[in-house]
């Protein structure tokens, strides 16, 4: 497994702020508790409720587009612009089995040369060394997955899923937890292409 450029650690401690805004597509529901950072390959764990973020990490909304909301943020100085969604139906089978709620990004990072990065916090930790999917329309992405977070297994065909995202109705992400419970989880893919032109507007 290559090492991947990775989500970084404090985007996810930037969504419950953002979800505290009155963003329409993140209503009503709020997840029970703050999503758990993604690990590159190798990382440490962390803990599950993370310390709030320094006053200049907090997210500034860019705009609503459909069921994205497209938000910038400058921790440490560094800006960086992302999208983001919370899926519009979610299954596990078992059915009814908890979780915390999940998350898809495409992030950009201008100082660190990342251009639309996708990565979803699924809400619990992957089996050891277990690949999840995406599907956008006929086209499935293989992801790898590390703790709760998931990339894209070949960084090559980032770009190519990006743009089906923008092109599609929906993108589904199937995975199966280190417990064996399998989760299917598809996102509206309303408001994308949208929300990635003022993310690229913001954070050229």
């Amino acid at each position: 497994m290559r090492i991947r450029r990775g989500l970084p650690i404090f985007l996810l401690l930037l969504v419950a702020a953002a979800l505290a805004m009155p963003v329409a597509a993140q209503q009503p529901e709020k997840p029970s508790a703050a999503p758990t950072p993604a690990q590159r390959p190798g990382g440490k764990p962390k803990p599950a409720v993370p310390k709030p973020a320094p006053a200049d990490a907090k997210p500034t909304l860019l705009g609503q587009f459909g069921d994205w909301g497209a938000y910038t943020a400058s921790p440490n100085g560094k800006k960086i612009c992302f999208a983001i969604a919370k899926p519009s139906s979610s299954e596990t089978k078992p059915p009814n089995r908890p979780r915390n709620q999940p998350y898809m990004f495409i992030t950009t990072r201008p100082a660190d040369k990342v251009t639309n990065e996708v990565s979803i916090s699924v809400g619990y930790p992957f089996k050891a060394e277990s690949e999840a999917t995406a599907t956008v329309g006929s086209t499935t992405f293989e992801l790898y997955t590390q703790g709760d977070g998931a990339w894209i297994k070949n960084v090559a065909e980032e770009a190519h899923m990006v743009e089906a995202m923008r092109q599609g109705d929906t993108v589904v992400v199937k995975g199966e937890s280190g417990k064996g419970t399998a989760t299917i989880d598809t996102y509206s893919l309303k408001g994308v292409p949208e929300a990635l032109d003022r993310v690229a507007q913001e954070c050229q």
